[in-house]
């Protein structure tokens, strides 16, 4: 097979790039140039955002099997490289969101679910629901429904994370101490591992699957202590985890998915809409998912290479709870 990567060099898109290296796929990356390529791929350079952005790949005689964008802003920018490419590729994949949905997200949505308004593939930045869906809309305009595939990933974990999540967990375990854990300890959580997406992408690739598809763990997949113990294991810090009770983390001021990442409470409009997707689509087509702890493992490996300092999107919030605050909570609280 292959495959042009739009982007390529960070998280999902460099998950992807290794995954298609290690089929023995053809790969050719086009990127700004910002971080390394992974290894065994062709490099084009260009920044879509720019006038003449796309001149390298407009220039460059390729064809390939097919393409895939984790394009995040201006949908336009998904528009042109489509309109570009579709008559030089076999398959146009963009990794969408469930964000495209319309909120609130019901539990157990699907595919079927309604969509938020608004969204154009003509469109500059508008906010990140609209942008996704806009990005889907060009592909599909590009590409026809036929040949186009939207990939609609939930919350993403793994090596190469740049969001702050999983790494401000690994970290903060890694400090050691009592560590504030929001409960309930059972709370089932639902996540994709960046390296079993880009897995599922390839297979579906090679299917030549097309439509949308919620891309996340099956529900249960794993709980919050069940994510929060393998990384207090592999961290090895003397981290003593406190389990409190969602009211009193609430009570306290204390932002759910910012603050404490990857946590929402339970019985929560964002619980439905962010750990409860109906994914049987996903799974019907080849979706597997690796247990948490080797997620956890392998971001942990990945963090202590570069000495436990994460990459950080410039695009998205800064992550995790200021040990001030998370002292006073624990010190008032006693856990739960």
């Amino acid at each position: 097979m292959r495959l042009l990567l739009l982007g390529g060099t960070e998280f999902v898109g460099r998950a992807v790039a290794e995954a298609a290296v290690a089929r023995s796929w053809e790969v050719t990356v086009f990127h700004r140039g910002r971080h390394e390529a992974p290894r065994g791929v062709r490099t084009l350079l260009g920044d879509r955002t720019a006038l003449d952005g796309l001149a390298a790949l407009d220039e460059d005689p390729g064809e390939w099997d097919v393409v895939v964008d984790t394009w995040s802003a201006a949908p336009r920018a998904v528009r042109d490289a489509a309109r570009l490419l579709r008559g030089r590729a076999g398959r146009y994949v963009y990794v969408s969101s469930c964000s495209v949905y319309a909120w609130p997200r019901p539990a157990g949505f699907t595919e079927e679910t309604p969509l938020v308004e608004g969204a154009c593939a003509d469109a500059d930045v508008t906010d990140y629901a609209r942008d996704k869906r806009g990005g889907e809309l060009a592909a599909v305009d590009a590409f026809g429904a036929d040949r186009s595939l939207l990939v609609r990933a939930g919350l993403i974990l793994g090596p190469y994370e740049n969001v702050g999540r999983l790494p401000w967990w690994l970290n903060r375990m890694a400090r050691g101490g009592p560590v504030l854990a929001p409960g309930p300890r059972e709370l089932p959580l639902q996540y994709v591992d960046a390296r079993d997406l880009a897995q599922w992408i390839l297979g579906a690739a090679e299917q030549g699957l097309s439509g949308p598809y919620n891309l996340i763990s099956p529900q249960g997949h794993a709980t919050t202590g069940e994510l929060l113990e393998a990384c207090v294991r592999v961290t090895g810090g003397p981290a003593e985890l406190r389990w409190t009770a969602p009211e009193v983390i609430l009570d306290a001021g204390i932002e759910p998915w910012t603050q404490l990442p990857v946590w929402v409470p339970p019985g929560s409009d964002l619980h439905d809409a962010l750990h409860a997707a109906d994914v049987s689509r996903a799974v019907a087509t080849g979706l597997r998912c690796r247990p948490v702890a080797e997620t956890v493992a392998g971001t942990w490996r990945w963090l202590t290479d570069l000495d436990g300092i994460a990459p950080q999107r410039p695009d998205r919030t800064a992550k995790g709870l200021d040990p001030e605050v998370e002292a006073k909570v624990l010190g008032t609280a006693g856990g739960a």
